[in-house]
């Protein structure tokens, strides 16, 4: 689920190197949510999660596909520029974008639930008239934590920092298990078979974890041997779904229904294994953040030097800002599984499905053969990606709505 830093688009990596960028790319904060989105559909969901898994496998090769047929396109908005002119590129820069300040977003709230699972009593009064509860205090220290990472003019310690991300979530993995099979609270629940109503938000939740196609370009472009992308794709979408999938399993066997919208508020903090994951979800997101949101900033800089505005007087004033609008944003909505639901239904279902699909039609020009067997399945899958994303935002948005 991270589109920047993890990859410094370095040219001749090597297939394994390849495969260790997708699969960075792919482990994100969405693995911390993927027990709740379990339990939120029940076992008949991971139905769900093997549909999404196979679709995003498979529209990631329909960009790969769209890369062979013209070399010189470089990026994701590029590929819908290539189809759709200027417009066609900037819808989907925008939806990467929007996608990246919300993923930003759900870190804050991330580290400020973390925070106050490990300090429960924090709370800070400003004379009589302003009280920064426990949630609104943490998220606010969690962004001046954040704040001079945005100034950084280079990032790369950072991105050495975050390439971890596959780590990270095996040692999450691995901590879980540890904390189910050998401190005594088992797996033990049975769970239910199915839940309707919840099956929107359990979508949504997978769907996020399969977040990762706007970098697919940039990682096909890098490769030496660029004929292994389809085989190191599937190792990687196979491997990260292992991973997500023994997540969500542990989690909803160790807690069922009370399994909280992260995994690590429902651990107990005197555990040292506990803590581990606890202190690993703390620190990991916040050496991503300035990463994820670079893109945005890039793009605002540019168009503010494109304006002669002097671009050593300008970062710090957009990263800053930046960071304002992720606080703001998560002030008024600090609820993290729903954040992320959003992120699911509402972007990725774009970017993740129905793009790629919309954008090979046009550019393999199977829009003029509808009848042959992949351009059915095609719209098929396009159809399939905004059901989701209109079912899915519906019930993110009413599950807001009645939690604020």
């Amino acid at each position: 689920m991270e589109y920047s830093g993890d990859y410094d688009g370095e040219v001749g990596v090597s297939s394994v190197h390849a495969c260790f960028n997708i699969l960075n790319s792919l482990s994100g904060v969405g693995i911390l949510a993927i027990p709740y989105a379990l339990a939120s559909g029940g076992w008949i969901s991971i139905l769900f999660f093997i549909l999404i898994g196979v679709t995003t496998w498979y529209t990631g090769l329909l960009l790969q596909r769209c890369l062979k047929l013209d070399p010189m396109i470089r990026s994701y908005p590029e590929i819908a520029e290539k189809a759709f002119g200027k417009k066609g590129g900037f819808l989907v820069s925008f939806f990467i974008y929007i996608e990246l300040f919300l993923v930003a977003t759900a870190i804050l709230i991330l580290e400020a639930d973390n925070m106050y699972h490990m300090f429960p009593n924090a709370a800070i009064r400003f004379h009589e008239c302003l009280i920064l509860d426990k949630k609104h205090l943490f998220i606010v220290i969690a962004s001046l934590i954040v704040i001079p990472t945005m100034w950084l003019e280079k990032q790369d310690f950072l991105s050495y920092i975050s390439a971890g991300g596959i780590l990270v979530s095996c040692i999450l993995v691995a901590s879980i298990f540890w904390i189910g099979a050998i401190e005594n609270i088992g797996f033990k629940n049975k769970g239910v078979l199915v839940n309707w109503q919840g099956v929107p938000t359990a979508v949504s939740l997978y769907l996020v974890c399969y977040t990762a196609h706007p970098v697919f370009p940039t990682i096909y472009n890098s490769m030496k041997n660029k004929s292994h992308f389809p085989k190191i794709l599937f190792i990687s979408f196979a491997l990260s779904s292992i991973i997500y999938g023994l997540m969500a399993i542990f989690g909803y066997l160790m807690y069922g229904e009370e399994v909280q919208s992260q995994i690590t508020l429902n651990l107990p903090t005197h555990k040292v294994s506990a803590m581990i994951a606890i202190s690993t979800t703390i620190l990991s997101p916040l050496t991503k953040y300035a990463l994820i949101l670079s893109p945005i900033m890039e793009a605002i800089k540019t168009r503010l030097i494109q304006a002669n505005y002097k671009s050593k007087s300008i970062r710090k004033l957009i990263g800053t800002g930046l960071v304002l609008g992720t606080i703001l944003v998560a002030l008024v909505v600090p609820l993290f599984g729903y954040v992320m639901s959003l992120i699911g239904a509402l972007m990725t279902s774009c970017t993740s499905i129905v793009f790629p699909c919309v954008i090979y039609l046009k550019i393999s020009k199977r829009y003029r053969r509808c009848l042959e067997f992949e351009s059915v399945v095609l719209v098929v899958i396009i159809v399939m990606g905004l059901v989701l994303m209109v079912t899915g935002t519906y019930s993110t948005i009413v599950g807001i709505i009645d939690h604020l």
